[in-house]
């Protein structure tokens, strides 16, 4: 199609422009900031944000608009995701209690993985990763176990959305690392983010690939129930248990059901 869409729909497009912005500012922004930032006039910002908010996409607040979660509410209701996130949640509670740790379920999206699911560590403290929370595949725990469970044409597009939206990184040292988390059937690794923690991941796995990454923060301390050996393979079992659940649903639903969690 030599780079140019079949059809054009403006209107549409400002408002996912408007969509695409928001998702990725850490702050509201304000109607000027948008305009600016996607060269606009205001007024074609100004009517597109009171359609957006009327149909509750975005909300305002005294500092500006922002995403609300009615995005992220379509996305869960898909059934492969709503099937995933019911069998899990009540293994990945019983997870949480018999370790004192916190954990929660990703999945990939484009070239990045979301969190889910999240379940906080029992008692009055603990580390917890927030639902909708993103972060690029290969930077982090949970995205290089979805990334090492799949096929190799599977793990190939992924690759190559990564470097649609990333730009170059070191695909081979990538490759190895993906190679030592397969045969290891999981991965521990200290937190990218925060110091003293350490993701444990496991895949759920439904005909031979990761559907989901089951993570573990596991934090070092009084309030942890077991040592980071034990919550590591407790993690996997997990993760075991909540793919042989989803088996049967799996095998009853449509061949569409591995495009739509791929």
């Amino acid at each position: 199609m030599n780079g140019k869409t079949r059809y054009q729909a403006p209107a549409l497009k400002k408002g996912l422009e408007i969509l695409e912005l928001l998702a990725g500012s850490s702050e509201p922004l304000i109607m000027s900031d948008i305009s600016a930032a996607l060269g606009r006039s205001v007024s074609e910002i100004f009517r597109m944000l009171q359609v957006l908010e009327e149909h509750g996409y975005i909300a305002r607040a005294e500092d500006g608009y922002k995403l609300t979660n009615r995005l992220f509410a379509l996305g869960m209701s898909q059934p492969p995701i709503r099937d995933l996130a019911s069998t899990a949640l009540p293994v990945m509670q019983e997870l949480a209690r018999s370790v004192g740790q916190s954990c929660h379920l990703a999945v990939a999206s484009g070239a990045e993985m979301i969190v889910i699911i999240a379940i906080e560590a029992p008692g009055l403290s603990g580390f917890a990763v927030r639902v909708g929370y993103r972060r690029p595949l290969h930077l982090s725990n949970s995205g290089r176990i979805l990334l090492a469970f799949q096929s190799p044409e599977a793990r190939a597009a992924m690759l190559s959305e990564i470097r649609s939206a990333s730009g170059d990184f070191d695909e081979a040292a990538l490759l190895t690392r993906l190679d030592a988390v397969l045969a290891a059937g999981g991965a521990s690794e200290p937190s990218p983010m925060l110091t003293g923690i350490t993701d444990l991941s496991a895949p759920i796995l439904l005909g031979g690939s990761a559907r989901a990454a089951l993570t573990v923060p596991f934090v070092a301390g009084p309030a942890s129930k077991t040592t980071i050996e034990e919550c590591s393979l407790c993690v996997r079992q997990a993760a075991t248990r909540i793919g042989n659940a989803m088996s049967p649903i799996r095998q009853a639903s449509s061949p569409a059901f591995e495009e739509q969690t791929a």
